[in-house]
């Protein structure tokens, strides 16, 4: 029961471990992120869902909806908004030899 919701978990548990010092601080440019990955979810998750693009099985679900999305679709935004910065700043740090 709640598979999606328990991987989801998973992976945001295990990015927050991994989380930089200089990352553990949201800035306004985070929240900004978020916040539209949030209401771009909202708007397209229902529509690829209603044209049959994904599905999802519905005993694997919460049964929580917002806006026809499953509330776990909305761990997926949070999860890209917290891993871009990570993986840029990780890759980044790299430097050419």
């Amino acid at each position: 029961m709640f598979t999606y919701l328990i991987l989801n978990l998973v992976f945001l548990l295990s990015l927050i471990l991994f989380l930089p010092k200089t990352l553990s601080k949201p800035t306004r440019v985070f929240w900004l992120t978020l916040a539209t990955l949030l209401v771009l979810t909202a708007v397209f998750d229902p529509i690829i869902i209603g044209l049959g693009v994904v599905g999802y099985d519905d005993s694997l679900l919460m049964g929580i909806k917002l806006f026809g999305a499953p509330i776990e679709d909305f761990f997926y935004a949070v999860y890209a908004a917290c891993a871009v910065p990570l993986l840029w700043n990780k890759l980044g740090e790299r430097k050419d030899a």
